[in-house]
């Protein structure tokens, strides 16, 4: 499965993720930043692949272009299909080192800041080793503070290696990519909680350079405002691939079941971050209108997937949905006297008693066996969505019929014209009889 997977190549049409695959063996590394030719007509103005971290000017420039060019507004945001875009891989490595505003285009190929030329070249240098396919992402680090410059992240390990060198480099890559050990100049400290990483690589991208600094402000604007400080961690990172689907944000923290994953999400934009951090963070449930995929899965397996899950939730939402009109229909025929005709929409009088009456069709229903199967002949034929789900529901509701409220002029000519009747009869009879009595006399 994972030769397969390596032996892909880049996809330039589709501006897709770059695999760095040598023609004499089949790589186990992947590059975040390769130095292979990635034309981007994105790019950011006044770049080189052979530029610094010294460099403060590399930042793309937004004068020539903003929002509706290369943000949440542009003409191709969440135009294409997301589910199977992240190419297979099986270990990710945040190196980090400074930030957005001062990385080159291509971070590997920095001049004058060894450090992560170096680690990619060790990293390259060994990938046939690894038994383990490794993508390499720098991610934003300040001294001073929790992740500071040359701080290693490794996940699915959920481990950090602190102040790595460039005098380091190789022996690091040995140790712990190769090897699978420990590095023995470091000792290894367990993350815990979620790391969220936004891609914000200006000046590799435009459209990241846009998109990724509102979505980490907002990331950290909810983090705050929740109380989720220490549980929650989110910081900018490098090309991680799939340019146009920006903002793309990776998350990794631990599942239900406990296994560290890794799930990456396209076109997300600031006020989907909220249910981001209640729905998968929160709550472990993948949010499927945004996802790309998951580390260790292949594009196929990922499309499966998600399909499963989208099948599951239909069965679970056609389930709930028959449950929730059944027990609505029984209260409706186990109703007692009508309360009102704004209520119900009317009751019909019987017998002088009464009671309110039931759409002939609804009763035939809900005393039919054959609820449950309307509703497995619903997910069975495509497995409709919940919103489809939740639009046949309200029509099933609207479909209640109750009998009209009888008028005022018809209740009197049903019940009380007789009585009337009766009473002038009576009447006359009286009379009649009075009559007959004066005469006698």
């Amino acid at each position: 499965m994972a030769t397969a997977a390596r032996d892909r190549t880049y996809d330039a049409s589709s501006s897709s993720f770059s695999l760095f695959a040598a023609p004499s063996s089949s790589s186990p590394i992947v590059i975040s930043d390769p130095l292979a030719a990635d034309p981007n007509p994105h790019q950011a103005f006044g770049s080189s692949a052979s530029g610094s971290f010294q460099n403060e000017g590399l930042l793309a420039d937004n004068s020539g272009g903003g929002e509706a060019e290369f943000g949440f507004l542009r003409a191709e945001f969440r135009t294409s299909q997301l589910a199977g875009t992240v190419e297979f891989y099986e270990r990710h490595v945040f190196l980090c080192y400074k930030n957005p505003a001062v990385w080159p285009p291509r971070i590997e190929a920095a001049e004058f800041d060894r450090l992560p030329r170096l680690l990619y070249a060790a990293v390259m240098a060994r990938r046939g080793d690894m038994r383990k396919e490794t993508r390499l992402t720098i991610c934003e680090g300040h001294d001073g503070t929790e992740t500071s410059n040359g701080d290693v992240l490794i996940f699915p390990d959920m481990i950090r290696y602190r102040r790595l060198t460039h005098f380091d480099v190789d022996t690091f890559v040995e140790e712990v990519l190769v090897k699978d050990g420990e590095w023995l100049p470091g000792t290894p400290e367990t993350l815990r909680g979620s790391y969220v990483f936004v891609c914000s690589h200006g000046s590799r991208d435009r459209r990241c350079g846009v998109c990724g600094p509102p979505l980490i402000s907002r990331f950290r604007e909810e983090i705050d405002l929740h109380g989720l400080q220490g549980k929650v961690s989110v910081r900018p990172c490098s090309h991680i691939g799939g340019h146009k689907y920006a903002g793309n944000v990776i998350i990794f923290g631990s599942s239900i079941n406990k296994e560290v994953t890794g799930h990456w999400y396209g076109y997300v934009a600031p006020e989907d971050v909220p249910q981001l951090l209640e729905q998968h963070i929160g709550r472990g449930e993948i949010v499927d209108w945004l996802w790309r995929g998951q580390m260790g899965l292949l594009e196929e397996q990922q499309k499966k997937s998600q399909e499963l899950r989208l099948q599951l939730n239909s069965e679970s939402n056609v389930e709930k949905t028959s449950t929730e009109l059944t027990q609505t229909n029984v209260r409706g025929m186990n109703t007692g006297p009508c309360r009102s005709q704004d209520e119900f929409g009317g009751c019909c009088q019987e017998n002088g008693s009464n009671s309110c009456c039931q759409n002939t069709m609804l009763i035939d229903r809900i005393s039919s066996p054959d609820l449950n199967a309307v509703a497995t002949q619903a997910t069975s034929e495509k497995k409709k969505s919940s919103s489809k789900l939740l639009l046949r529901r309200g029509k099933a509701a609207s479909a209640r019929k109750f009998c009209s409220m009888p008028t005022w002029s018809e209740s009197w000519e049903r019940e009380d014209t007789y009585a009337a009747l009766a009473i002038v009869c009576a009447a006359v009879s009286v009379g009649v009889a009075y009559s007959c009595y004066k005469h006698l006399r």
